[in-house]
């Protein structure tokens, strides 16, 4: 009786692990271990990671542990660009892959974007990390010189905001 237990328990075991692979591919994830989920499906939602030497701070969707790398993922609910991922989703991967250089102390070689239609694994290139640290030099400078301000040429864009309520520039 014992043994048919620990069989069914065994069975039941490899099944549930089966499921969760099968549902972390179709989310789009890496093979790993989830291990930062700002989406709630996995678990409860993180504290944003910070990086004092960019000053920035960010929530990406997933942080997947693959071996010793730890691989950001962006999930995007559009289908993806016919030429490949947008530059604000580039340098917006590459934020997330300098935050979590900076709270691991480890580069990750690579980040992800997750289309709803296609998937990117984009390299952490030196390239893009000055790009990344290029475009906050230039927004931090608009910022100081009173020249930011929000685009609101996307009302569906403004109106899922999550800073509306404490925008003095959302639309009505």
């Amino acid at each position: 009786m014992l043994l048919l237990i620990a069989i069914l328990v065994i069975v039941l075991g490899i099944a549930v692990l089966g499921l969760g692979r099968r549902l972390q591919a179709e989310a789009g994830l890496p093979g790993g271990r989830v291990i930062y989920d700002d989406a709630g499906r996995w678990r409860p939602s993180n504290r944003p990671l910070y990086s004092p030497l960019y000053h920035l701070a960010g929530k990406p969707d997933y942080l997947v542990k693959r071996s010793r790398q730890t691989i950001p993922v962006e999930v995007k609910s559009s289908n993806a660009p016919a030429d490949g991922p947008r530059r604000s989703h580039l340098l917006q991967l590459a934020a997330y892959c300098a935050l979590v250089e900076e709270t691991t102390g480890r580069r990750p070689a690579v980040g992800i974007i997750k289309y709803a239609d296609r998937m990117f694994e984009i390299d952490y290139t030196p390239a893009l990390e000055t790009a990344l640290s290029d475009t906050l030099n230039a927004m931090r400078g608009d910022l100081a010189r009173g020249l930011a301000t929000r685009s609101h040429h996307e009302p569906g864009r403004c109106a899922h905001c999550a800073y509306r309520h404490a925008c003095d520039e959302r639309l009505a």
